[in-house]
């Protein structure tokens, strides 16, 4: 298995305070010394003190992942959406109207801080909030395409996240196994997904979990749009169901429901569900397998690439596999 080279150092290794002021200050702010961290592995986000200000959240990029257009095609939609009077926490605009900003080859990106809980989502009026929104967003998503931003598909999440942890990183013991029930996966899934040919894709926020949704003032209020993404509308919706079938069919129906007062949700799109629940097990784990070489991810996430951990990786495959040959959740 992989190890952590903790004796090397990381780029994000320079942002030390002194950095992170000068690079803050350098949009003509006056920081007043308080800072931060925040949850964050991906790239690294602090809140950050100004002076006679509230403080303002500070997210230096990870280098060499985005480009300077796919960034900035991620800002101007939630600035598109912002301006369609939709609740998201767009990036902070300096005087000569920029949201990206470079400071000694690190790119970062300012916003106002927006406190807030995570939602519950096991309250179907909630739900319907959230559809609702989540319609009058995809409304804007669909009005014109990313030109510069990545498409959700299975070479990416699927195929090449099955080849790095296969050649990388899966034990001996259990690479038979692993191969084995990815082979079936992917087979499955490219049965599966080939209806994405004939559904249209839209720009969705990507990664849309409670972790990104934060309620405030009775509404929910969508952050983090760093996974943004073409995807098929189900990708922004799937993330928000729980528990048992009969528990998810009420949930959905709750959210579909809000969703069709803005966006016309297409049904056949449920069967996607499990397929795409299949490519975040794979992609994520992919993730944290590529970035094992950044000291926070080891100390984040120390039951990571243990034999216990692929063993487990193994079993939830094998599961997922199944879940794949059971029929799609209906609209109650």
């Amino acid at each position: 298995m992989t190890s952590a080279p903790f004796d090397q150092a990381h780029p994000f290794d320079r942002l030390t305070p002194d950095f992170l002021i000068d690079a803050v200050e350098s949009q003509d702010l006056l920081c007043d010394g308080r800072l931060f961290p925040l949850n964050s592995y991906e790239n690294r986000v602090y809140q950050i003190g100004i002076e006679d200000a509230d403080p303002m959240i500070a997210k230096f990029y990870r280098p060499q992942r985005w480009s300077d257009d796919q960034i900035l095609e991620e800002h101007e939609f939630c600035l598109e959406l912002v301006d369609h009077e939709l609740p998201v926490v767009p990036p902070w605009r300096n005087g000569a109207g920029e949201t990206l900003f470079k400071f000694d080859d690190f790119r970062f990106a300012l916003f106002l801080r927006r406190g807030g809980h995570a939602p519950e989502l096991g309250d179907l009026d909630s739900l319907f909030t959230i559809g609702r929104l989540m319609g009058r967003i995809h409304l804007v998503g669909a009005a014109k395409p990313f030109i510069y931003r990545p498409t959700l598909d299975l070479e990416s999440y699927g195929y090449q996240s099955v080849k790095l942890i296969s050649e990388g990183f899966i034990p001996p013991s259990l690479k038979e196994s692993y191969d084995s029930i990815t082979a079936q996966l992917l087979s499955v899934l490219e049965d599966e997904l080939s209806i994405l040919k004939e559904i249209p894709l839209l720009r969705s926020h990507g990664d849309c979990h409670v972790g990104n949704i934060l309620w405030r003032d009775d509404t929910p209020h969508f952050v983090d749009f760093d996974d943004a993404r073409m995807a098929p509308a189900i990708q922004d919706l799937w993330m928000l169901l729980s528990g048992s079938r009969a528990d998810r069919i009420a949930q959905l129906s709750e959210v579909v429901e809000g969703y069709n007062e803005f966006y016309d949700f297409q049904p056949r799109q449920l069967k996607l569900i499990e397929p795409l629940r299949a490519l975040r097990i794979l992609h994520h784990t992919a993730w944290i397998a590529s970035r094992w070489d950044d000291p926070a991810f080891p100390r984040a996430f120390s039951w990571f690439n243990t034999e216990r951990f692929w063993g487990e990786h193994v079993l939830e495959l094998r599961e997922q596999y199944a879940a794949l040959g059971e029929p799609p959740l209906k609209l109650a």
